[in-house]
């Protein structure tokens, strides 16, 4: 089971908050994001496990987090609970985190530094 796949499996629904081309660029930095916010917001919409994706600007999703109030919020295991924005504020109205372990060697950035091992 992917990652979408387990994340779903918590609800009935998964909604997916997508980091802004801004927010990845400020976040990740030159050179980021690689493909467009309309692309990536096109293809994550046509997975399967996905209900609904929504786009945010902020360098965080806690404003979605707060107008969403998911009952489980999913993020990546390498994250401590304690890190995840939002986990304080899903606890407070009752819901539960969940921290689903990561596929290894299938992040963007991995996938970019082999490339430029490649090139070098």
């Amino acid at each position: 089971m992917g990652y979408l796949e387990k994340a779903k499996s918590f609800g009935d629904i998964l909604i997916l908050g997508l980091n802004s081309d801004g927010s990845v660029r400020r976040l990740k930095g030159r050179g980021r994001p690689v493909h467009s916010e309309k692309d990536r917001l096109k293809v994550i919409a046509a997975l399967e496990a996905v209900d609904y994706v929504t786009l945010f600007s902020e360098d965080t999703p806690l404003r979605l987090i707060h107008e969403v109030r998911p009952h489980v919020l999913v993020k990546g295991a390498d994250w401590r609970e304690n890190q995840i924005i939002g986990a304080r504020e899903t606890h407070s109205w009752g819901g539960k985190v969940k921290r689903i372990r990561l596929l290894p060697g299938r992040s963007t950035t991995g996938t970019l530094k082999k490339i430029k091992k490649c090139r070098d």
